[in-house]
């Protein structure tokens, strides 16, 4: 991404907002694109991060802008339909489908929900990484369900920060072939990056890895699979997926720690971001925001509970 970078030195008579005097000096940039830049934090103000685009500089004041040029960033907006649980003028919150990558990288350059993002609601694009903009945590692409972008600098700063102390509560729903040790359980195994695979993971040997902690709950029982619910206490690559395998009930169709071969005839992970706990900009007390069962996983479990009889 380029970046060009303007220094001024306020002469004008009168006070005036920040936006105001920035786009009177860059007649090219537009005055709504200014105050995305102040939004990402890209303005300071004698030396002093400009928060509010209505800030009033005066005579004597120095301004300092970082623009960048959005057209050469890689970043492609996509018309890709969106499922929205939520969103205010910080947020949005989606309901992620099964087979789709939250933001590109090696392998996946489009087709993506920041793609998607991008062409909903532009803006988004300053704010957070530059090759990641708006995203504050993800999910494996064969797992589905809640997932928050934010839509501002400050809300970004205000989940990345939730998101680096553990505060946000993730429940998950797992079918996992065979059954748990016991029905509640605690798994804290340190993860580490697979030495052989790169692009997977592992568990690591004692004193190796990050620690890696999650919780599981039994919902339901059947003959030969077992409906979790899992709470991952730490946010690891990986992290369920691998938990669950090493106690020997790997998630239904994950072929990369489980079986080759899914036991049940379905084409993804049977692995649901069911429902995120988060405290919003500015909010005291977190909200819940949940997700339905995708259609496919909720005929699986259907089929299971037709066949068993329950």
């Amino acid at each position: 991404m380029r970046k060009e970078d303007h220094r001024f030195q306020v002469e004008s008579s009168n006070e005036v907002r920040v936006d105001k005097y920035l786009s009177e000096q860059l007649p090219d940039i537009s005055r709504s694109r200014i105050q995305r830049m102040i939004e990402r934090g890209g303005v300071t103000l004698n030396s002093e991060v400009v928060t509010k685009a209505g800030e009033k500089v005066k005579p004597g004041d120095s301004l300092f802008i970082t623009i960048i040029d959005e057209s050469v960033d890689g970043l492609l907006p996509e018309n890709i339909p969106l499922d929205i649980i939520y969103e205010d003028e910080n947020v949005i919150v989606l309901n992620k489908p099964s087979g789709m990558v939250v933001h590109p990288g090696a392998g996946n350059p489009s087709g993506t929900l920041v793609n998607a993002l991008l062409s909903y609601y532009p803006a988004i694009r300053t704010v957070g990484e530059e090759d990641r903009p708006g995203v504050v945590h993800r999910l494996d692409k064969e797992t589905s369900g809640v997932l928050i972008f934010a839509k501002t600098h400050k809300a970004y700063q205000w989940l990345v920060s939730q998101f680096k102390s553990r505060e946000p509560q993730k429940t998950y729903h797992a079918l996992v072939d065979g059954h748990p040790p016991t029905t509640t359980g605690r798994i804290e195994a340190p993860i580490v990056r697979d030495p052989k695979v790169r692009t997977q993971m592992a568990v690591g040997l004692q004193g190796t890895g990050k620690s890696a902690v999650s919780e599981y709950f039994q919902l339901e029982k059947f003959k030969d699979h077992t409906l979790l619910e899992v709470h991952p206490i730490t946010g690891r690559t990986h992290q369920i997926r691998l938990h669950l395998s090493y106690i020997g009930v790997p998630v239904v169709g994950d072929t990369v720690y489980g079986h080759r071969n899914p036991s049940l005839p379905m084409d993804s992970l049977f692995l649901h971001a069911k429902s995120l706990s988060i405290k919003l900009f500015g909010d005291r007390v977190p909200r819940t925001f949940e997700a339905s069962l995708p259609r496919n996983l909720a005929v699986i479990l259907k089929s299971l509970r037709e066949t068993e009889g329950k």
